[in-house]
């Protein structure tokens, strides 16, 4: 699948992958910051989610190659430079791109998620989306009204709004249009439980990784840690206190700066 992306600066090729419902807008500033100091920043949608093609086939093989025909089509594995960075969702993918590809890679960055299975968090999410049609809602408030019986926080609530657009329609009198969403919610509620599956490898692999977790998250546990560096024989794990699942977002600057250690 041909994905849609962003590519800003020249340097080493770094490649970003957002969460579930997320989209390559938000790494923009961190994207920024990257490319402001070297780097070929490539700020990706996954399939199924911004930009990016719709498809009815979601799961993390077919993610890594999406990657895959991203990096052929960039002509990015003739010098093997490309640094693999993902959070949550696309830590998944980084890693299991990394376990078949790891040839073509310099480094990888897997940012609060473990190789594990884990139990989706997001049932009031999902709850939310369920309860939503938006060929009945006019305007986003409606829509945000929604999410509000279903979702308290804040902040879960205007990252899942910032996935709403207009779309216009020549065959309908509204002028603006009707509301969808970016993400393939048909889809993703269907088939929801891919993410939860874990990532498997008959052999370790040896690239170096960087697994960054919050302090203040617990999808990186003390106890899976020996199970990482089993996969990923060169990991290191760091802890960035005062974050949470969002470490980029929660700490920006410290985040940075573990990356930019961990790379040069």
């Amino acid at each position: 699948m041909k994905l849609f992306y962003r590519k800003i600066g020249e340097g080493q090729p770094l490649i970003i992958l957002h969460g579930l419902f997320g989209q390559s807008d938000n790494w923009n500033t961190l994207g920024k910051q990257f490319a402001e100091h070297g780097f070929e920043v490539y700020l990706v949608d996954l399939r199924n989610h911004g930009n990016s093609p719709h498809s009815d086939v979601w799961n993390y093989q077919a993610m890594s190659d999406d990657i895959y025909e991203l990096m052929m089509d960039a002509g990015l594995p003739q010098n093997k430079s490309t640094v693999l960075l993902g959070h949550s969702m696309g830590g998944k993918v980084v890693m299991q791109f990394a376990v078949q590809h790891a040839d073509l890679l310099a480094k990888i960055i897997v940012v609060d998620i473990a190789p594990k299975f884990h139990l989706p968090d997001n049932k009031d999410v999902m709850r939310a989306l369920q309860a939503i049609d938006l060929k009945q809602m006019k305007t986003r408030k409606e829509v945000e009204a929604v999410l509000s019986q279903y979702i308290n926080d804040f902040g879960t609530k205007q990252f899942l709004l910032k996935n709403i657009y207009w779309k216009e329609n020549i065959e309908t009198t509204n002028d603006t249009g009707t509301l969808e969403w970016r993400f393939n919610s048909k889809t993703i509620l269907k088939e929801i439980k891919n993410v939860s599956q874990a990532i498997v490898s008959d052999y370790p692999c040896d690239i170096p990784a960087l697994f960054i977790r919050g302090a203040l998250s617990n999808y990186i546990l003390n106890t899976d840690i020996d199970s990482i560096k089993t996969m990923f024989v060169r990991a290191t794990i760091e802890t960035i206190e005062g974050a949470g699942h969002w470490v980029h977002a929660d700490k920006p600057k410290e985040f940075y700066q573990c990356v930019i250690s961990f790379i040069r």
